[in-house]
């Protein structure tokens, strides 16, 4: 792997804190060439064992609910926010973090956007895709519900949109210690106009439209329901929810400079570690995909690179054990080790 970042001292001590990490160090995936199958893994593979959660809906502004799905903890324990990809598929891959986390005295609360994974739809309005609002709201009440404990987030595929834009919009209001994103994608808008491979996609977009189809009544007073099913990509199912909408209908164009992740970049004030591959067959060439000239001019984003891994893989010794979810425990860990040395060091009063 390589870090590619802006020279600092918080960036130094990743560096040595990742190099003593042994998820990096780890033996040689006997299948490290096979990315799509890595993925396709990665997404079928339930988690060993599979956990229980208790459910919370919270009441938004607007009468709509996010629902949230959270393990135990001890009360000033770390809260480790997990956000799952746009399509709201909570993946094998994600509940194995949060499995870790919850080994390592994290408290793993999963983030369901209003109308997904079961959470009810009270208001004919689904969540764009860099519209942090919804997630504002849930980090308020997670503070509210856990004042003394460092608050977290972990993103995974193309639910980093909404992670990135929330940090962008925040800015050192955003009430988190630090964040990763797993496979992230940085352009929305160039993510869904280039596509991705159809068994990638045909998948997730079947999984949107299950779950929309339970909301047809609802949603048929604001969008064409018949459209909206019948859609054949992930963009044109986009386009159809948020921009031909019958009563406030706008353009691709301006959809995308509300809702790009990286648009509010320069504001973040959170550090962020992204560990994405090569050979991601998802987010694209790293060429054109990848922001490096933000992890170069930011002191706040740090980029993991790896030559193999396919998207959300990152397999270690074969299936089923991802070295990526340890890099992140790994670099929590080194984030409140960084913090609270330079706490001691500037004698500053821990915030309340």
């Amino acid at each position: 792997c390589r870090l590619l970042c802006k020279p600092s001292a918080l960036a130094q001590h990743l560096v040595r804190s990742l190099g003593r990490s042994a998820a990096l160090r780890g033996g040689r995936s006997p299948w490290p060439r096979w990315p799509q199958l890595q993925m396709l893994w990665q997404l079928l593979q339930p988690p060993e064992p599979e956990p229980v959660v208790a459910r919370e809906l919270l009441q938004l502004p607007d009468a709509g609910p996010w629902g949230a799905a959270g393990g135990g903890g001890g009360v000033s324990s770390p809260v480790l926010l997990l956000i799952p990809n746009a399509a709201g598929k909570v993946t094998g891959g994600l509940l194995q973090l949060g499995l870790r986390a919850l080994e390592r005295g994290f408290i793993p609360v999963i983030f369901n956007r209003r109308g997904h994974n079961g959470c009810p739809l009270t208001t004919p309005r689904l969540q764009p895709f860099g519209d942090p609002g919804d997630l504002r709201e849930a980090v308020t009440y997670l503070r509210c519900r856990h004042p003394s404990a460092s608050l977290l987030a972990v993103s995974e595929g193309s639910g980093s949109g909404l992670l990135l834009a929330y940090l962008g919009e925040s800015g050192s209001s955003s009430r988190l210690l630090a964040a990763a994103c797993l496979s992230p994608i940085f352009r929305g808008r160039d993510w869904f106009e280039a596509g991705m491979p159809w068994f990638y996609e045909w998948p997730l977009l079947l999984h949107l439209k299950q779950g929309l189809s339970r909301y047809a009544g609802a949603l048929a007073e604001v969008v064409d329901m018949d459209k909206l099913l019948g859609s054949r990509s992930l963009r044109e199912l986009e386009e159809t929810l948020f921009c031909r909408t019958r009563s406030r209908p706008t353009s691709w164009e301006s959809y995308w400079e509300r809702n790009e992740p990286l648009r509010d970049a320069d504001e973040a004030a959170v550090p962020v570690l992204c560990l994405c591959s090569a050979d991601d067959p998802v987010r694209g060439p790293p060429a054109r995909s990848l922001p490096r000239e933000l992890f170069r001019s930011s002191p706040f984003f740090f980029l993991l690179l790896s030559p193999l891994g396919g998207h959300c893989g990152f397999p270690r010794r074969g299936p089923g054990r991802c070295w990526a979810h340890e890099a992140v425990l790994e670099y929590f860990r080194a984030m409140a080790e960084f913090l609270r040395t330079e706490e001691r060091r500037k004698g500053l009063p821990r915030p309340r």
